[in-house]
């Protein structure tokens, strides 16, 4: 059985990442989404195992130890991070797993796990990623431009990234993604059982 993917989405903020990846979920059942573990409290409706994983803070600093996360990070009191186990088992299982995750963390996982797939989501320009974070109806004039400060500094940084995919509709970001996936899915090296299978193979 082959390995799984490990498929890692990230883009700045206002990009569409959770729509794209809640659509691409919803097409891909087969898709296996990875969970985030938090020491905060749960919020109402919040599910352990489903939402995250829920852990009390010294349970989170043993995993740390551990080296249990692909990564981690604390903000505003709580930890916050991607279990490593968690992700390794649905691999093994020849389940594509995905991860979506902020351009600090992407960057942690690169070096745990040099084998998975970066995609890198960008708007169609920074004048549509500016539209679209003013159509929140959220934002001042002052976290606007700290927002589109950040976007500037995360697109330096996708240039690390395998691929760039332009969300310019759900539907054509999806499908994109979708192409990469079954490309990386051909690849030779993610297909060496098949061929040590035929090397072998004595039937005439």
């Amino acid at each position: 059985m082959n390995k799984g993917l490990l498929i890692v989405v990230s883009g700045p903020s206002g990009t569409g990442k959770g729509t794209v990846c809640a659509e691409l979920l919803a097409q891909m059942p087969e898709l296996a989404y990875s969970i985030s573990a938090t020491t905060r409290k749960p919020r109402e409706g919040e599910v352990d195992g489903k939402n995250y994983y829920f852990l009390d803070r010294d349970r989170f600093e043993e995993m740390i130890q551990e080296g249990g996360f692909l990564e981690y990070a604390e903000v505003y009191g709580n930890y916050y991070g991607t279990p490593l186990g968690k992700i390794q088992e649905r691999r093994e299982e020849g389940k594509d797993v995905l991860l979506e995750i902020d351009t600090q963390g992407a960057l942690k996982v690169m070096d745990k796990c040099p084998d998975g797939l970066f995609i890198f989501l960008v708007p169609p320009s920074l004048s549509e990623l500016e539209r679209r974070i003013r159509g929140r109806g959220s934002e001042t004039e002052a976290s606007l431009a700290r927002r589109l400060g950040a976007a500037r500094q995360e697109i330096a940084v996708g240039r690390r990234y395998h691929y760039v995919v332009v969300n310019d509709t759900v539907k054509q970001a999806v499908r994109r993604i979708q192409s990469i996936m079954a490309a990386e899915h051909c690849r030779v090296s993610n297909n060496i059982d098949k061929f040590e299978e035929l090397e072998h193979d004595e039937s005439k």
